[in-house]
């Protein structure tokens, strides 16, 4: 299948897109491919483009200002959209850096080209809707999951979410993705590995 037909049924699934619909777009998609280190986006720059994983995985982390660690945010794999929202829609400086962990390749839109479909087309518009309303439910859960949720509920979560990030990823981000040190993650992974 190729990249534009793959992200045409991909569309079609997460906002009802039409293949009449999704042609319109067509010319508006540029293919990306990123080595692992790449930045889609970088801290303090304002994010331009939507971009649509087709293979690999980025992530979005802050540097902590009084340790420099990296503390990782969120992830982005396969059949997802990597985008860093707040900085894309408003088209101010990001709060974080977004960076691809492996190689990977994307599909993405530019914002005006995104901006125009929306005024073409009603159905372009739902499908920001839908795209906004997921990146609201993403952060809410990702707040929320630190309020309300143990180490080992938010590590089957990101199960869910992004099954293959375990075999592409080192465990010290997922550790950090988690908000928990290595050991705790190992101890986690080996109480699950028996039951």
């Amino acid at each position: 299948m190729s990249e534009l037909k793959h992200l045409s049924f991909a569309l079609s699934e997460f906002a009802g897109l039409s293949a009449e619909d999704f042609e319109i777009s067509e010319d508006c998609w540029q293919f990306q491919t990123y080595k692992k280190g790449d930045y889609f986006n970088k801290y303090k720059n304002v994010c331009k483009y939507l971009g649509f994983v087709l293979e690999g995985v980025f992530r979005s982390y802050i540097i902590d200002k009084k340790t420099g660690e990296e503390k990782n945010v969120f992830f982005y794999s396969g059949n997802q959209f990597v985008v860093t929202f707040k900085s894309f829609i408003n088209q101010v400086p990001c709060d974080y850096h977004t960076k691809s962990m492996t190689d990977a390749k994307i599909l993405c839109i530019h914002i005006n080209h995104l901006m125009k479909l929306y005024k073409t087309s009603h159905a372009w518009e739902r499908f920001g809707r839908i795209l906004a309303q997921q990146a609201f439910n993403v952060v809410m859960e990702r707040t929320e999951s630190f309020l309300f949720k143990t180490p080992e509920e938010r590590y089957l979560d990101l199960i869910k979410q992004h099954p293959n990030v375990f075999n592409n990823i080192p465990l010290y981000h997922i550790s950090s993705y988690l908000g928990i040190q290595g050991p705790s993650l190992s101890r986690i992974r080996k109480r699950l590995s028996t039951k």
